[in-house]
């Protein structure tokens, strides 16, 4: 009989509290494999390199790969991407309510007497992008210059209006915790194009704006109901890349490899008596731990850059943990193969001191990102390549607190926020989606966030309604049971 009905037949009243046992444990398998030394992802030595789907791709992808920059905490759309200019003649009037309509507040601002209109003081300059021009404030310098390279949407839109479900739900597809995140999605339907190195990688630099940031959890790109493997690994800024990485004091390569010679043999075991296809992933976390002993260090070694990378990623290229040191680790991992890259940069929830805090976030990621985008272009690699650059939602036309003419807050805004996407599959130059006068309502085009995860998907070669994991009587898929469209107008 196959392993897997034996594991079916075994199930006695023992072994049902053991199993249920090993599934209430399967929460803190992170941590056990941390505390090992041996980090998610990866394959068994031998299998070929691959392991994706049947059947997937589901068409030509026009990328392999994809890198998203993520904004946690929300940048401010009205400073950086949708130009409001008659803003500024209703400077501390109220906020219509023909244009608020009644949208629910946060606690933080629920209880003003005034929503006083705050509008931008950052000069915007109109910039060819061979279309009808693009907006960039003063503050994106370097962006601006790759305006042909982007594609900008101002007319994203979510439902959730606080920071920690709304970026579960761009990340995860759903607002509670607990489903797979993109990148598990993608090495799930995918694979691994290396062996040495996750699939799925994730980090999480610095900033140097607001010092209070919201927490960031590792469900954001936790793997879910999907197999532990696809689960991403964070990266750390400081210190070692990831932690036990190194044999301990006494602990030899060739004494590793015994270890996990034994161990394997022993997992192996178990794997013929019960069948449970966690042993199975397991197996390969500690095997890609063991080869990750040498990719790791060398990935991440920037020493045989060239000072030219310095030079164009700016400053601090070469400062371990910063955004800039970060994009230059995006790339050397997307030459080796990685399938996705994730960087939370943390920092951006301006409700208070927004002309003091938002400068130092855009300056931490403004070249870097450009650089980014112009070095995986000089490398024949953006054309495979999608970069993503987003937060959670948006920021509201009106003031948080207390408004002069040099400084002012915002509040979360889920209606509408901007963002861009550039390489594999998106034909830059062009400015998607309209926001009515006070950045508040989309007036054209609107993009969902499940839109917007469809269309990632779609870039990479996956139709969002095939890519399916049967769990608890459904289907469950990153964009849910709603309706999500691709949007084809930003494609090549």
């Amino acid at each position: 009989m196959h392993a897997t009905n034996d594991f079916v037949r075994q199930i006695t009243r023992r072994h049902f509290f053991g199993q249920t046992g090993l599934g209430l444990g399967t929460a803190a398998l992170t941590s056990l494999l941390a505390r090992d030394g041996m980090p998610l992802g990866g394959t068994l030595p031998g299998v070929p390199l691959g392991g994706a789907l049947p059947g997937v791709p589901h068409f030509a992808p026009k990328a392999k790969r994809a890198i998203w920059l993520f904004m946690a905490g929300a940048p401010s759309q009205i400073d950086t991407f949708d130009y409001k200019p008659k803003l500024r003649e209703l400077f501390d009037t109220d906020l219509p309510e023909s244009i608020r309509k009644g949208q629910r507040l946060t606690t933080m601002t629920s209880g003003q007497k005034r929503f006083p209109i705050a509008p931008s003081i950052y000069d915007f300059k109109q910039y060819d992008n061979g279309g009808d021009g693009a907006y960039i404030s003063e503050l994106l310098p370097y962006t601006a210059q790759m305006v042909k390279d982007i594609a900008i949407v101002r007319s994203v839109y979510t439902e959730a209006i606080n920071h920690d479900p709304a970026i579960t739900f761009i990340a995860t597809g759903r607002e509670q915790p607990g489903r797979p995140s993109l990148g598990s999605w993608l090495s799930y339907g995918l694979g691994s194009e290396n062996q040495d190195l996750p699939g799925f990688a994730v980090m999480t630099p610095t900033w140097t704006g607001r010092k209070e940031a919201q927490a960031l959890y590792n469900r954001l790109w936790g793997a879910g109901m999907l197999a532990s493997k696809h689960a991403g690994v964070a990266l750390r800024s400081q210190g070692d890349p990831v932690l036990f990485l190194k044999n301990p004091d006494g602990v030899d390569a060739a004494s590793r490899r015994r270890m996990l010679d034994s161990l394997r043999r022993m997992n192996a075991r178990q794997q013929e008596q019960v069948g449970d296809p966690e042993i199975q992933n397991r197996i390969a976390q500690y095997e890609l731990a063991y080869r990750m002993q040498s990719s790791v260090p060398e990935l991440t070694d920037l020493s045989g850059e060239p000072a030219s990378t310095a030079e164009m990623y700016g400053p601090d290229a070469n400062k371990p943990g910063t955004f800039a040191a970060s994009c230059v680790l995006a790339r050397r991992m997307i030459e080796r193969g990685v399938r996705f890259v994730q960087m939370f940069h943390r920092g951006w929830d301006q409700h208070f001191n927004l002309t003091g805090d938002l400068p130092k976030q855009c300056r931490d990621i403004d070249q870097p990102a450009w650089a980014l985008v112009q070095d995986l272009k000089q490398r024949g690699l953006l054309d495979e390549t999608l970069v993503i650059w987003s937060g959670e939602f948006g920021r509201t036309a009106y003031c948080q607190g207390k408004l002069t003419r040099k400084n002012y807050g915002r509040d979360h805004h889920p209606r509408c926020f901007s963002m861009w996407m550039a390489g594999g599959g998106i034909q830059g130059g062009q400015v998607y989606g309209q926001t009515d006068d006070f950045s508040y309502n989309i007036v054209d085009q609107p993009v969902h966030v499940r839109d917007l995860n469809a269309t990632i998907l779609h870039c990479l070669g996956i139709d969002h309604e095939r890519l399916t994991i049967p769990h608890q009587g459904l289907d469950v898929r990153l964009t849910g049971v709603e309706p999500a469209r691709v949007v084809r107008e930003l494609l090549v």
